[in-house]
Order: structure tokens, then C-alpha cells, then sequence
């Protein structure tokens, strides 16, 4: 099971603040006007040792003070359910609104771990008024400052402790999640694999409650399909509708061996879908994109190699990765997914042994050695493989702070070239000899 900590608060208490700070990153836009954040920013963190994913639940831009209000509303609950711990977010400046006691109900009767986090909170004075939010009734206080980063530390070192661990050898069949922005034809495609209507399909986004595993063992192939449609039917649920799908898309992504990610062929590859990429991407997990309703395109003989190399270009630099165009209603390639899928998650385990690798790597860096840095030359004297769950390779050489971003990059690129890493992550560490 993933770690999820969701940011949870009122508009413009510095929530996207905090996700940038705990993600370092710059993704979430920060502002000082509320409804800045429309999209749902997510991203991968690390604190002593544990991974986990944050989720900035955002500012929402509604035309009434009662929906946009709704909408927070809706947002909290959706992270009581979905993520491991909360962080309820609020403001030393302004005090206890009555939108945080409001939200504080909701949170009151979650049975999930909350951490009230006061934001703002830089000098002597405003630590003391941040004991205010003690009456809020949700337990200890953590005050920071989201824009310095100080206090983050002492508040990760609490929420870890609150963390699920990872289950040992849960099954050793592998795992492929269908992931995908809503009404893209995840569950169709399902059906159309076991050839039953065993998932709802609907054209409406939302049918499918939770996101099912179905053991699947046909046709010589033998996995765990996970279908992450992951939309629960809510009324006015709106936009949070993709934070709801975000948060499903996560777990099981984490949880899985293989992504599929399908992508509309009519409206192409677009923002959500190519944040799933590169989380995937940062999670080490083998992906495989399926371009669904091909039927629907207009075609000539140069319309899938454009189609391709558009995706290509979005999904830079790791464009190593099989796309296959479908149609799910037409039952167009379908099988040919999986079987992409079954050869990338070989891919993700394979061993190249490291006589093979030095035979085959070496001559190569012989004769394009890294360049030169001060007058000093690099000298790669030696390759092997790393045990991980993802291909990993360790450079020996005598100056390795000296090879640059590119040179890393052409390595992998010769690696793939001759040992076939399609559609998998490659990690690349160049040590002291």
C-alpha cells in the first residue's frame, strides 16, 4: 500500500507552498490571490529513508462563495478516505476561520492520523499565537514556515511514524495497472480482455467506485490486472473528480509492476497524463502507453507516426517506451498491450551478466570517453549491474563528480541500444574506483 499525505486547508494558507517545499520543486503555481491552484499537483517526497507521495488538494475557482466552499468540503473528504495521514493547513495571520472549524469537524471524525499544521509562523510572536488552533480539538499543533522550511523537519519526523510498511511478497504474480484520465476506456478495455462485463461501462466519468484486481490467465499470459478507473460517484462532484482519480491512480500505481496508460486518441496526451509518466517514471515502475479509439482518427500513412512522435516529444527525456494504438469498442490490438506490457515487465527484471556488459560497454567508452573537465581526464574502467527491482548499473572510474548530465545520458541510450530496456526506467551511478 502507497503513502499518500494529502495538504488539506482553506484557500491561500500556503498549501502548494508546502508541497513545493516537501516535493523541492516549483510544480505548484503560488500566489497570493486564492483559486490560484486549479490542477491537482502531485509529486513524489522523501524523508529519512521513506518514500511517500504529497497531493496539494488546491485552490478551487467556482463563481459562489457557497460551492467553492462545497468543493473544499468535498476535497477533505476525499483525502479522509483515500490518503494515509492528513495535513490540515491554516494560518497564523488570519486565526480560526469558520471554514477551518468546519473543516475540523470533518476531520474530527476521521479515523485518519491529522496533523494540524500552522503555517506562517516565523517569529517569537506569532509561535505563541499560533496556540490558538489548540481549539480546534485535533490534538497537537506543528507550526512552521512553508516559504523557509522551518519546522518541516520536526512535523516529517512525525507524520513517518504513521506510515503503513510496504507488504513482503504479497504476490508474486506481476502487476498491471490501467491508468488513465476518466472516460478513456479503462473498464472497457477490461471487458474486452476477460471478455465479461465485469466492470460497469458507462460514457459518464465516474462509474467505477473502486479500483478492482482481477486475476487474469488466458491466452499464455498470467498477471494481476488492476483497473484504476477509481471514480466514485459523488454529487457535484465536478473537477474533483480528477483529484479523486489522482489519488486511486497513485495507490495503484505504486502497488503495480506495469502502468498501461491509456490516453484519448481524439483529445491526446495531455497534462494529467503526462504527470502519471513521469511518476511512474520517479517510481521505477515499466510503462507501456495505449492510445484508445484509434477508430475514431482520421488516417493517412504518416498519422501514427506523427501521433508517436508528438507523444515522444511530451514525454521527454525517457521516450524509450512501446505505444500501442487501439480500439477497445473495435477490439483493434488489444492483446497486443499486454503483450508489451508482459515484455517490459521482463525487461524490468532482466540481469545482463557482467562480463557481457564490460564486452559490450567498455569498447564503446574507449572510443567516446567522457570530456575532459579542468585538464583532467575520466577513466571508466569497469561496469556491473546493481540488485534492484528496477535495472540499475554502477560505472567505476577514477573522477566520477566529473561526468556531466549528457555523458550519463548516452551511456543509458548505448545500453538501451544493445540490450533492450524498452518501456523501463534506467538508473545509471558512476562511483569512485
Amino acid at each position: 500500500m502507497s503513502n499518500i499525505v494529502a495538504i488539506v486547508g482553506r484557500p491561500n494558507v500556503g498549501k502548494s507552498t508546502l508541497y513545493n517545499r516537501l516535493t523541492e520543486t516549483r510544480k505548484a503555481i503560488v500566489d497570493d490571490y486564492s483559486g490560484v491552484t486549479r490542477d491537482r499537483h502531485y509529486g513524489t517526497a522523501e524523508w529519512t529513508d521513506r518514500n511517500f507521495t504529497v497531493i496539494d488538494t488546491g485552490g478551487y475557482v467556482a463563481h459562489s462563495d457557497d460551492v467553492f466552499e462545497t468543493a473544499i468540503r468535498e476535497q477533505v473528504i476525499i483525502a479522509i478516505e483515500e490518503a494515509t495521514v492528513i495535513l490540515f493547513m491554516v494560518d497564523v495571520v488570519t486565526g480560526v476561520t469558520d471554514l477551518d472549524d468546519d473543516i475540523a469537524k470533518l476531520l474530527r471524525r476521521s479515523k485518519k492520523p491529522v496533523f494540524v499544521v500552522v503555517n506562517k509562523v516565523d517569529n517569537n510572536q506569532r509561535l505563541n499565537d499560533a496556540s490558538i488552533f489548540y481549539s480546534l480539538g485535533l490534538g497537537e499543533i506543528y507550526s512552521l514556515s512553508a516559504m523557509s522550511g522551518s519546522g518541516t523537519g520536526e512535523l516529517l519526523d512525525e507524520v513517518v511514524k504513521h506510515f503503513e510498511d510496504e507488504p513482503e511478497n504479497e504476490n508474486q504474480l506481476p502487476k498491471y495497472a490501467i491508468v488513465g484520465r476518466p472516460n478513456v476506456g479503462k473498464s472497457s478495455l477490461i471487458n474486452a480482455l476477460i471478455g465479461k462485463e465485469r466492470n460497469i461501462v458507462t460514457p459518464i466519468a465516474g462509474t467505477t467506485r473502486d479500483s478492482i484486481h482481477i486475476h487474469y490467465n488466458q491466452f499464455g499470459h498470467e498477471f494481476m490486472l488492476i483497473d484504476t478507473a477509481g471514480l466514485r460517484k459523488k454529487t457535484k462532484v465536478k473537477e474533483n473528480i480528477e483529484f479523486y482519480s489522482v489519488m486511486r491512480t497513485i495507490k495503484a500505481l505504486e502497488e503495480a509492476d506495469v502502468i498501461i496508460l491509456m490516453i484519448d486518441a481524439v483529445e491526446g496526451i495531455e497534462s494529467q497524463d503526462i504527470n502519471i509518466f513521469h511518476l511512474a517514471e520517479k517510481n521505477k515502475k515499466g510503462v507501456v502507453i495505449l492510445v484508445n479509439k484509434w477508430d475514431l482518427i482520421e488516417k493517412n500513412t504518416k498519422t501514427t507516426g506523427v501521433f508517436e512522435e508528438q507523444i515522444r516529444d511530451k514525454i521527454a527525456p525517457f521516450t524509450d517506451v512501446p505505444i500501442v494504438f487501439t480500439s477497445v469498442v473495435e477490439k483493434q490490438r488489444i492483446y497486443k498491450s499486454l503483450e508489451a506490457a508482459s515484455k517490459v515487465y521482463e525487461n524490468k527484471l532482466k540481469k545482463i551478466p557482467t562480463s557481457k556488459l564490460n564486452d559490450v560497454m567498455l569498447p564503446i567508452i574507449e572510443n567516446y570517453p567522457p570530456p575532459a573537465v579542468k585538464g583532467k581526464y575520466v577513466k571508466i574502467k569497469y561496469v556491473t549491474q546493481i540488485n534492484g527491482s528496477s535495472p540499475m548499473f554502477a560505472f567505476f572510474c577514477n573522477l566520477p563528480q566529473y561526468i556531466k548530465e549528457p555523458y550519463k545520458r548516452f551511456i543509458e541510450n548505448k545500453l538501451r541500444e544493445h540490450f533492450d530496456f524498452s518501456g523501463v526506467p534506467v538508473q545509471i551511478y558512476f562511483r569512485q574506483k
